[in-house]
């Protein structure tokens, strides 16, 4: 791997995997089959490859809901999540006629009594370990996670949800497993809202969950608090970053791009189809990702000539920023506005531009509202703008801002998330109390940094001896985008002590989140398109 994941959340993920499944594995000398569900094959593709299964043992790798042959002289890893559907098709191997020598179940999280006894019942003559690990999130990137739902979203604010309680549930359940392979006990704060209270249930349910997680360590001992933070946010705390045209690499490569899980298909010369793969096994992606498409062009402009190709630059004037290159404030945002909406973008591009121009004055009246509606073509589908309101946006004036004039090289990359504000008021222990309540605190007051009584240090694992500060977790409910990735490197390379990881339900892109918020509205069944096929 990339020295990126050499010393991050992929590599803690896939030690904690060693040292409890493959650990299992070795006690036994026969090779093995793994059997994985859809969540569990994600995770485990993402921290480690199959050469490094086989160097550990497992020579086969299965999907547990497809029909397998059976291997009776071999012995089987289930490594699935804690549901009904997963403990049903484990049950189906051994109910009738056993498919493998033995069993070794593996959970990502707690296994409800009613699953577990139904394992017994039928399998437990089979069953040689059984074990639940605490790992049911994905270690995306070295400092981001996810929790691999992008149904999140519509669960959690959309007027029609019936589940939203069990989503925010399932939620605090996946960042529990996280803060415990991190062996982080972390303080717990959240962003108040004066419209919506998601964020303050969801880190009421992770600090009570946390509480019970750690109430007893291995010795009998009740676990102290570590020098760690976990400040979850509403996706409504910056609604302008998710929705921008981001010019740095990877953020404009998934705004531009056909990119699933990871892979972009492209055609070469010869006309055969290739693939490459965006991730942090790439050395290359790690060192170019976070930088400026312009400084991308001038090292490598083969590599992005079909991207930067896309977008021409504007006069210079940005509407998120509410200011020109020199400083001066854009005195009409309408006239900035209009000419994008004259022009022939794309509709999903008009659209963001008018989000941008609504959100950087606060509001607009009724009348305007139509007015933009009509300009951009969308009368039918006026929920891409309107349906903002069910995540609280936008309502209240933003907060003031750092100044960060100075900071930006480029023209059109002076908008700055408001998350990287949130993770320097966070460290340098600035954030109001009133704005950012403690759900529960820190052993002591928090400034990034671990410079502590050595009474109050908690002894690093091993998984952690790569570094010497404390944690600052971020949770955005309801998506995290590319830019907002960016700055927890950015942050944690500007402060030493202190390395900040950020995560959220999933991945958000431009265009995701734009046809999220228009199905808000929408029936669950509205949902659904069947597409009939004729002779």
């Amino acid at each position: 791997m990339a020295a990126g994941a050499e010393h991050g959340l992929k590599k803690i993920v896939w030690q904690k995997i060693r040292d409890t499944i493959i650990a299992d594995c070795r006690k036994s000398e026969v090779w093995k089959i793994m059997i994985l569900d859809s969540f569990t094959t994600q995770l485990l593709s993402l921290c480690c490859k199959m050469s490094d299964l086989m160097a550990e043992g497992i020579t086969i790798v299965e999907d547990l809901f497809k029909s397998r042959e059976p291997v009776l002289e071999m012995k089987a890893v289930y490594f699935m999540s804690p549901t009904a559907k997963c403990v049903d098709a484990f049950i189906n191997d051994f109910k009738l006629k056993p498919k493998y020598k033995a069993a070794y179940v593996y959970f990502t999280d707690y296994c409800p009594d009613d699953l577990f006894s139904k394992m017994k019942v039928f399998c437990a003559k089979h069953i040689k370990v059984c074990k639940e690990i605490n790992m049911s999130f994905l270690p995306l990137e070295a400092q981001v996670f996810t929790c691999g739902n992008p149904g999140t979203f519509r669960s959690i604010y959309s007027p029609q949800s019936s589940d939203r309680g069990q989503t925010l549930e399932t939620l605090a359940d996946q960042l529990v497993t996280l803060c415990a392979t991190l062996d982080e006990y972390p303080g717990v704060r959240y962003k108040k809202d004066s419209t919506l209270d998601y964020a303050k249930i969801l880190a009421e349910l992770v600090d009570n969950k946390l509480a019970r997680h750690y109430e007893l360590d291995d010795n009998g001992k009740k676990k102290e608090k570590t020098q760690a933070q976990l400040i979850i946010v509403d996706r409504a705390f910056d609604s302008v970053s998710p929705i921008l045209h981001e010019l740095t690499y990877q953020a404009m490569a998934y705004d531009l791009i056909p990119i699933k899980n990871d892979a972009y298909k492209f055609k070469a010369k010869d006309g055969s189809e290739k693939e490459a793969l965006l991730n942090e096994s790439d050395e290359l992606w790690v060192k170019l990702r976070h930088l400026h498409i312009a400084e991308v062009t001038e090292q490598i402009p083969k590599l992005v000539k079909e991207i930067s190709a896309n977008k021409k630059p504007t006069d210079g004037k940005d509407l998120a920023v509410g200011s020109d290159v020199e400083g001066q404030k854009v005195k009409d945002p309408m006239r900035t506005l209009l000419p994008v909406l004259l022009n022939p973008h794309s509709t999903h591009d008009k659209i963001r531009a008018v989000l941008l121009y609504i959100f950087g004055l606060n509001g607009t009246t009724e009348e305007n509202l139509t007015k933009l509606i009509q300009h951009v073509k969308i009368e039918g589908e006026s929920e891409y703008i309107t349906n903002w309101k069910e995540l609280g946006v936008p309502i209240i004036s933003s907060p003031s801002r750092r100044d960060r004039s100075q900071e930006e090289r480029y023209n059109l990359s002076r908008w700055v998330p408001v998350i990287k504000d949130l993770m320097e008021d966070a460290i340098e222990n600035k954030l109001d109390t009133r704005d950012w309540p403690y759900q529960s605190e820190c052993p002591s007051a928090w400034n990034g940094s671990r410079a502590v009584s050595a009474r109050q240090k908690h002894k690093p694992s091993s998984q952690d001896d790569h570094r010497t500060g404390s944690r600052l977790i971020v949770f955005i409910l309801g998506g995290v985008c590319h830019s907002e990735m960016r700055c927890a490197y950015e942050v944690t390379q500007a402060n030493k002590s202190c390395e900040v990881i950020i995560g959220s339900s999933h991945i958000l892109t431009p265009t995701s989140l734009l046809e999220g918020i228009r199905d808000l509205s929408k029936k669950p069944m509205d949902t659904f398109t069947i597409v009939e096929e004729t002779a």
